[in-house]
Formats: C-alpha cells, structure tokens, sequence
C-alpha cells in the first residue's frame, strides 16, 4: 500500500501555471489516468480548454472532482459553478471544456478512462517530462526531447508549441517562430495560447509572430 496527501505528490508548475500533481506517475498507476491541479492565484485557469481528441489526447471520459476551493467549469458552452465538493462528469471525447479557479488554492482531482478499452496513457501526459526542465531552467534538455517527440509526432501541435516555447526561452528565435507558425497551423487553439503566454516574450515582438484579431 501506499499513501500521500496531493501535495506529497511529485509537482511541475510554471509561469502562469497551476501545480500539476503527477498522481498517476507517482503510485505506477496503470488502470486508469489520474492526476491533480492546484491554483496558484484566482482567476487562472486550471484546466485549459480542451477536448479528448486528437493526437495528444487518449479519447478518455473524464471525471473532475473538485477538493478544494471553487472552480467555475464550462463544457461544451454550458457554465457550473463547482465549489468544493462538486463533480462534474464530461463523458463524450468531444466537448469542449474548460475550468477556472475563482479562489487561489483550488484543486481539482481529474480520472479517466476510455470506455470499454484498455487504459493507455495520453499523448500529452507521455510527452510532459520536458516540463522537469522548464523547472530547472535546463531549456536545452527540454528541447532535446521535445525534437525527438516532433520525430515521433510531426503532426502534434501541441509538442510543436512547447517546442517553440522553450526555444524562445534559449534564445533560438529563428527556430521558436517556425516551430510556433507551424503549430497554430495545425491547430488554431494554440493561436489563443501565444497571445499571453510569457514564455514567448522574446520572440513577440518579432513581425513574423502570429496574432489574433484581438490582439
């Protein structure tokens, strides 16, 4: 047996990230996916817009439990107001959802699964060790195995924008533009993400650097 509080959890964050409590990982967890986010501040975003398909995601359906503080989640257009205690089930791949956090300190506690198949670990999940070294400031190492995950996944836009992000952080603008316009290319999402994420500063001011019409 064994046991830990969620905090006692191996965790990554960033700027303008949550905690990410590595669940799944840290108990070898191989029957189903579940891991944790914690807000650093209210009002961030605990669980970015998404759905369960594509080729970094698993087409699992998702429990999010929330343990602490109070999220407000929106799915598929619809808006919950999710205080502690509430569980908000998602089970079609295929909405859209998203959760914010409107108190600093609010967790969220998400499984899944996909129906009537073996547990398979998430593209995104399998492909999040880079993150270790955004901690550490190692961002060649980070790039070092985002490029051999661009070799397995050429179509991934998600392992190209994080590509793109810490190639900016090294101050590889050349690369990081390319990276990032190809991205947004294959998915318009990542579009809304650029405009705000501060770790393509260095290379925002570039021309080249792709804006939405708001910005």
């Amino acid at each position: 047996m064994k046991s830990s509080s969620i905090e006692g959890v191996e965790t990554f964050s960033g700027v303008q990230n949550p905690h990410w409590h590595r669940i799944r990982a840290h108990f070898g967890i191989e029957a189903f996916g579940v891991n944790a986010w914690t807000a650093t501040e209210a009002g961030q975003t605990l669980i970015p817009e998404h759905d369960e398909l594509g080729s970094s995601a698993a087409g699992h359906e998702e429990l999010y439990v929330i343990t602490r503080g109070h999220a407000r989640f929106t799915v598929d257009g619809e808006e919950t107001d999710a205080p502690a205690g509430t569980l908000v089930f998602v089970a079609d791949p295929a909405l859209k959802r998203k959760a914010v956090a409107e108190e600093e300190g609010t967790t969220v506690l998400v499984v899944g699964g996909r129906r009537g198949e073996p547990f398979t670990v998430s593209g995104w999940e399998r492909n999040s060790e880079f993150l270790r070294f955004f901690e550490t400031k190692e961002y060649e190492r980070a790039i070092e195995l985002l490029q051999e995950q661009h070799r397995e996944e050429p179509g991934s836009a998600g392992v190209l924008y994080n590509l793109a992000c810490a190639e900016s952080l090294a101050h590889r603008h050349e690369d990081a533009l390319e990276h990032l316009a190809r991205s947004v290319e294959l998915n318009a999402d990542f579009l809304a993400f650029a405009q705000t994420d501060s770790d393509l500063d260095a290379v925002r001011d570039d021309p080249r650097f792709p804006r939405s019409e708001e910005a």
